[in-house]
């Protein structure tokens, strides 16, 4: 058997946004159709090139439980009240901190922001904010992983690999506010003290 025998077909699916394409690469393991990556037009590329880029053997197909999560992740990205489990994903592609960092930051509700430093705290961490940015800016799931809930310590952005754009434009969809500077105005942090 060669290597390419024994790898999942990859396969992809493409929906329109408001910010341009999106593009889920998805692939069955263990018998169900799971989420490999989620790929965002940004600024500097569009999604449909990147993907041809990082996937260049890629079939153009879905399944009901993959069309369910990329017509879920074109609603929200329309601005709806979108929740998504974590059942299509392979968190297991990832380390156990950035799975961590993941999983705390899928915990964050809509409406809500937290800090790199407080989701740090929240998984053990408390000086690892940079490693959290860092384990965010590289979120194989964005969108089904929010991870445009989590600003800098001083209501900053921070990164987003849709742009900052793309993630104030998110932010606000979700009711967040911004002073005259661009900082969210928030009243608690989620993983803040109570």
């Amino acid at each position: 058997m060669d290597a390419k025998s024994i790898q999942p077909v990859k396969k992809t699916i493409i929906r329109s946004s408001p910010f341009g394409p999106v593009v889920v690469i998805w692939s069955l393991f263990l018998g169900e159709p799971k989420i490999l990556r989620v790929l965002l037009s940004t600024q500097a590329g569009v999604a449909t090139d990147r993907a041809s880029t990082l996937f260049p053997v890629c079939d153009k197909s879905s399944c009901a439980a993959i069309d369910r999560v990329a017509d879920g992740i074109q609603s929200f990205l329309n601005g709806h009240d979108v929740r998504f489990s974590l059942n299509s994903v392979r968190l297991d592609s990832c380390s156990p901190f950035q799975e961590a960092v993941l999983r705390a930051e899928h915990g964050i509700p809509r409406g809500s922001v937290s800090t790199y430093q407080l989701i740090a705290k929240h998984v053990g961490r408390s000086k690892a904010g940079r490693a959290v940015g860092n384990a965010l800016a590289n979120n194989p799931f964005p969108i089904i992983i929010p991870c445009h809930r989590a600003v800098r310590s001083d209501r900053s952005l921070g990164g987003y690999q849709g742009g900052p754009d793309m993630k104030r434009a998110l932010l606000e969809k979700e009711g967040i506010g911004f002073d005259r500077a661009g900082r969210v105005q928030v009243k608690r942090w989620h993983y803040g003290r109570k």
